[in-house]
């Protein structure tokens, strides 16, 4: 499974390492998400694939773990889970069997895909307040607001 993984990486020409045998660390790049860090990693009898998605909600956890809960209904491979102190990852398992070039892409796109459509939502459910009080706190230090400009929506504190 090993060989298969590394050439379907090579192939579909994306970043990775290997930092011990049969554990790949892959770099998808995104457009909202920057970039999804992707752990494949070869079991006994199954690949596991794990991302980070984003740290623990600050607030309005109820409808972003909501949000969570229906996304998982409609996605294909891996789901919406998390670690003991709230964060968020995409979680999936593959048996060996079913580890081939075609179906590590389809893999790796939905993890992509997952990450990148949802991050703008995810920042609006659990991070809005963080977001305004970080732009307001810029915005008073005369700093650029240019790496801040995808988020203005959040600057409307009647939102």
């Amino acid at each position: 499974m090993r060989e298969v993984i590394e050439t379907a990486l090579k192939d579909m020409e994306v970043s990775f390492e290997e930092p011990r045998p049969g554990a790949f660390l892959v770099r998808l790049p995104g457009q909202r998400k920057l970039a999804t860090m992707t752990w494949l990693i070869v079991g006994d009898r199954t690949l596991h694939v794990e991302a980070f998605f984003c740290r623990r909600p600050d607030e309005n956890h109820a409808e972003f773990y909501s949000w969570l809960l229906t996304k998982n209904g409609f996605m294909y491979g891996v789901h919406f889970a998390l670690d003991p102190v709230g964060d968020v990852y995409l979680v999936g398992r593959v048996p060996s069997a079913a580890v081939t070039e075609e179906e590590l892409d389809r893999l790796l796109g939905c993890v992509l895909t997952y990450a990148d459509e949802g991050f703008d939502r995810a920042l609006e459910l659990g991070f809005a307040s963080s977001i305004r009080r970080e732009w307001e706190w810029r915005a008073k230090r005369g700093e650029s607001l240019a790496n801040l400009q995808a988020f203005a929506r959040f600057a409307d504190p009647d939102r």
